[in-house]
């Protein structure tokens, strides 16, 4: 199942419309910023569909029933891209427990690439509520690995993944290995440059995240 969630809500696209802008991009802090409020707005509306329990508050006038969450999920991402994304998911889910993967494309002299995966933190997600964060689903390649690459640290009892743009064959490549997975996007792009590119997309998140880097 995917979840467009910037295809009703103008805050949401307002946002992504920001995300994309060649001009507001120059700002990295504003580019992280507004990574973190897609996190939250996320959070809100994964937090409508997971487990609740009511918990008693005692006030200076009494004692009040109040819904809350039933438990806590793990929060993943991929780094280094997805952490202001993450940060925006971890704001809002302020006690859950954290994992962090490190992939990357490795790309090669005729133009292809492959996924690298050289670090993996996490706790044990048996039975756990499984949340992964990337700013970009694009060929899925990536994604399928670190989902993989993380069920063998246990067994999740549902697996929601946080994309702020996804491209349909991403999201088709996730579906295919993980039907299971419910996808949560703010929007979705159609097109792949030959490069494994979004289109129109927004360009590299790192990048515009934290700054260029030296191509491996």
């Amino acid at each position: 199942m995917t979840h467009n969630i910037g295809s009703e809500n103008p805050l949401v696209g307002q946002i992504i419309s920001e995300i994309r802008d060649t001009e507001i991009q120059q700002d990295r802090m504003r580019f992280r910023i507004n990574m973190e409020r897609l996190g939250n707005l996320f959070a809100y509306e994964i937090s409508k569909h997971l487990p609740v329990r009511v918990s008693q508050v005692s006030t200076p006038l009494g004692v009040a029933n109040c819904k809350v969450l039933g438990e806590q999920p793990v929060l993943a991402t991929i780094l280094r891209a997805g952490l202001p994304l993450h940060n925006g998911l971890l704001q809002m889910f302020d006690r859950a427990d954290n994992a962090f993967v490190s992939a990357y494309r490795k790309h090669h002299k005729s133009g292809k690439f492959t996924i690298k995966m050289e670090y993996l933190s996490c706790p044990d997600l048996d039975d756990r509520i499984l949340i992964i964060s990337d700013p970009m689903l694009a060929t899925g390649a990536s994604m399928v690995l670190t989902i993989e690459q993380l069920l063998e640290q246990g067994s999740p009892k549902e697996v929601h993944l946080v994309t702020a743009i996804a491209c349909t064959v991403g999201i088709q490549a996730v579906r295919t290995r993980f039907p299971e997975v419910k996808i949560w996007t703010a929007a979705v792009d159609d097109e792949l440059t030959g490069k494994g590119y979004i289109v129109p997309g927004l360009g590299d998140a790192g990048d515009l995240a934290f700054g260029s880097k030296i191509q491996d």
